[in-house]
């Protein structure tokens, strides 16, 4: 783990790490005391500057999307649990030898930049000024960018999504797919008084979870507008027309953007009371046309006794012997560690985009028909890719099901990944300390 110049009292965390900087300085002048030390996690330990510097990165977060900030405690609380999280997938990532370059940080930092519209320079004085750190920026993307290889070596890749999935999905969401256009809204108002006093708060709160609780039993919404609705359109079952996504009323653009068609929101509370807000139907396009890409390649994967660079070379080796007319398929067959992939030449098929990891789909856009990439460095290990066409599939019913799958994986990944947090966070050793360091 990289540490920063200026943090370099966390480098061990005991007196002989001073000792051994105040000598190699030359220093006569005070001794200056010890980091604090917050929380051990397995044999490293979190200090209390690291801490900060969380807090200060996740401050800026929290005012960017309005939320109220916490007191100290909590908030300090809720950043060390994470920092933990985040100090043992940084543990493990070391164990299995993930690493990121300074060429990929750099080129994720200035790619970060550029979709801000700035430059490196600019978003580092954008970051001082709202007071960030730049070292600790980039060292928190550094973090990210590992941790976020280190899920998709240890749980992504076994996320699996079967065809009778992509048929559920469809049927109960498939307009989430949809690229909305136009929406039809229902609403229902229990309304409250100027001034309402809290009984009268908490009686409509109830009124309107009732309500909610019979739209999503099956009753009609209409039905319930038209008896119960304070709204200016109870009598017409609380039907408010077909809107453009670009003007629906802000109290509705969360449900119009997120619920699927015939879906009910939560209650919403606005200074005129409860809103229960209905997707009564949508107008869309289906997802836009995707590129799909037919490629194969060669994996050698690292272990005790290959190296990156013992992988980097076999492939380079691999490389100029394809370069010199040697036959992909007999090559892939003979070397890959792809065995799946192996049998077939390494034929990998036809790829949609998020159907690899970003680092192998980054590759491969950069190639023209059968161009072969450099040696490359992936979570599964180093790999030589060969695209050999591109096509553009543009089928309505294929597109969705495609998008469908990428939604299911999307949300199996999530959970898979909370649960392979928990079993991280259960088998690690994690000493609490922050209640001692003031």
């Amino acid at each position: 783990m990289a540490i920063k110049s200026t943090d370099i009292w966390t480098l061990v965390g005991t007196a002989l790490a001073l000792l051994t900087l105040l000598i190699s300085a030359g220093a006569d002048a005070a001794v200056q005391p010890l980091d604090s030390i917050v929380a051990v996690v397995n044999d490293d330990v979190i200090v209390r500057s690291e801490l900060q510097s969380e807090v200060n990165l996740v401050l800026p977060e929290l005012k960017a999307r309005g939320t109220a900030i916490p007191s100290e405690q909590v908030l300090e609380k809720q950043v060390l649990d994470r920092l933990i999280l985040k100090r043992l997938q940084l543990q493990r990532a070391k164990t299995l030898g993930i690493e990121v370059d300074d060429a990929t940080l750099t080129e994720a930092m200035a790619s970060i930049a550029a979709r801000n519209g700035m430059t490196l320079e600019q978003l580092r004085s954008t970051l001082e000024a709202g007071g960030v750190s730049f070292d600790d920026f980039r060292k928190d993307t550094q973090s990210q960018i590992i941790t976020s290889r280190l899920q998709q070596q240890e749980v992504y890749k076994n996320v699996r999504v079967s065809d009778a999935e992509v048929d559920r999905f469809l049927q109960r969401e498939g307009d989430s797919l949809i690229q909305r256009k136009e929406v039809r809204l229902q609403h229902l108002l229990v309304a409250l008084p100027d001034n309402p006093s809290s009984a009268q708060v908490e009686s409509a709160r109830r009124k309107i979870q009732g309500l909610l609780k019979r739209a999503r039993a099956g009753e009609s919404f209409a039905d319930l507008a038209v008896a119960n609705s304070d709204g200016r359109r109870a009598l017409e079952g609380g039907d408010l027309g077909w809107f453009p996504m670009s003007e629906v009323p802000s109290l509705a653009i969360a449900p119009a953007r997120a619920l699927a068609k015939g879906e009910v929101s939560e209650p919403i509370q606005s200074p005129s009371g409860f809103h229960l807000i209905r997707v009564a139907d949508i107008k869309g396009d289906a997802p836009e046309p995707i590129t799909q890409i037919h490629a194969r390649h060669i994996l050698i994967r690292t272990n005790e006794v290959i190296s990156d660079e013992d992988a980097k070379r076999r492939l380079s080796q691999l490389r100029l012997r394809l370069a010199g007319g040697d036959d992909f398929g007999t090559l892939a067959r003979a070397h890959s560690d792809d065995t799946g992939s192996a049998l077939k030449g390494g034929d990998l098929g036809w790829i949609s985009p998020g159907d690899t990891v970003p680092d192998f789909e980054e590759q491969m856009s950069k190639l023209g028909p059968n161009e072969i990439s450099e040696p490359f460095q992936t979570p599964f290990g180093w790999h030589i890719v060969q695209v050999l066409e591109r096509r553009k599939q543009d089928t309505a019913d294929e597109l969705m099901r495609m998008k469908a799958q990428e939604a299911i994986r999307q949300r199996k990944g999530e959970e898979a990944t909370e649960a392979w947090l928990r079993q991280l966070r259960d088998e690690a050793y994690v000493e609490l300390r922050v209640g001692d360091d003031r």
